[in-house]
């Protein structure tokens, strides 16, 4: 079972920055792809980045691309997001999710965090 504890939401300015952390409780941290995902109000869920468990290959979606980075530490089991340029639409509660190296699904999600980005 993977546990995992995101951080570093807040309130930041439109153009602003901020970073966002994930920590995961596993030794087996590396066999795992990881993934940030957000809930905006009234929306579905959706997609924001992910990076593969080697750390060397990412994708992000189209609305962040450009500004958003997304990064792992496979000595101390982290993956961030680091968040540039904020728009007011960026506003939502941030999820880290993880998935099994070779699955299709993403199977353990943290609580979230949220983001608030003021125009």
């Amino acid at each position: 079972q993977v546990q995992l504890a995101e951080s570093g939401g807040g309130l930041v300015q439109t153009g602003g920055s901020l970073r966002l952390s994930c920590t995961a409780s596993t030794r087996y941290f590396i066999n795992y792809a990881m993934g940030w995902f957000r809930r905006a109000p009234g929306k579905e869920r959706e997609f924001v980045a992910a990076v593969d468990n080697s750390g060397r290959n990412t994708r992000y979606s189209d609305s962040v691309k450009d500004r958003f980075v997304c990064s792992r530490d496979n000595v101390r089991n982290t993956v961030d997001l680091q968040m540039h340029n904020l728009k007011p639409d960026d506003t939502a509660i941030y999820y880290c999710a993880a998935k099994p190296k070779g699955a299709e699904a993403w199977s353990h999600w943290g609580q979230g965090t949220q983001v608030t980005v003021s125009s």
